[in-house]
């Protein structure tokens, strides 16, 4: 089973720019790229900060202070690093309720953008492609059990298990296992304990 990594979803970064460049040249940024955010890099590549459509609005409207991108950043800027899955980027995202996140390589240095859009991908995910890596990943390699005694229905990401489990501990982990496959929406359990042979 693989799930997909922040490597994997990430936009390449082609734009970001400078502590000093001007609120003009960011609104202008966004528009050409159709992005709602861009980076603020330092000398070396690193991220230090992400000026949103937000910010600008903001700053426009209180019209004080400096315009540069330094002046309106939010900061500091949480990163991920490529090799992260999907879910660790997402609860981090959740946890400091940003929409987008610089990706930086073992060095700190800007190499992509995650964004919540990119996030949604994983849900895309057709349904066939879903049962399979269950079928063959989670029932059939990781807990050895035949597919036959596991029917898995797919629908429009929902996955509904039935069938007979011949341990106690075996359903709790076949759902358990189920919810981390990428583009699972919900598991729905009606497995059956098959009772003890006298």
């Amino acid at each position: 089973m693989r799930n997909r990594s922040v490597a994997d979803l990430m936009t390449p970064t082609a734009v970001a720019v400078q502590r000093g460049t001007s609120f003009k040249e960011i609104a202008r940024l966004l528009d050409e790229y159709g992005i709602t955010a861009v980076p603020v890099v330092d000398e070396e590549h690193r991220p230090v900060g992400v000026v949103s459509e937000a910010d600008l609005l903001r700053r426009h409207t209180a019209k004080e202070g400096p315009s540069t991108a330094e002046a309106m950043m939010s900061s500091p800027v949480h990163t991920a690093r490529p090799s992260w899955t999907a879910n660790e980027a997402a609860r981090l995202m959740e946890r400091h309720h940003v929409k987008r996140l610089p990706v930086v390589d073992a060095d700190g240095r800007l190499i992509g953008v995650l964004s919540r859009s990119d996030l949604l991908q994983l849900f895309l995910r057709r349904d066939r492609a879903i049962q399979e890596e269950i079928r063959e990943d989670v029932v059939i390699r990781i807990l050895g059990l035949s597919p036959a005694a596991v029917h898995i229905d797919v629908d429009e990401g929902r996955v509904t298990l039935s069938g007979t489990v011949t341990r106690k501990d075996l359903a709790p982990t076949l759902v358990r296992l189920c919810e981390s496959v990428d583009g699972v929406v919900e598991v729905v359990d009606h497995l059956v304990l098959e009772p003890p042979r006298e």
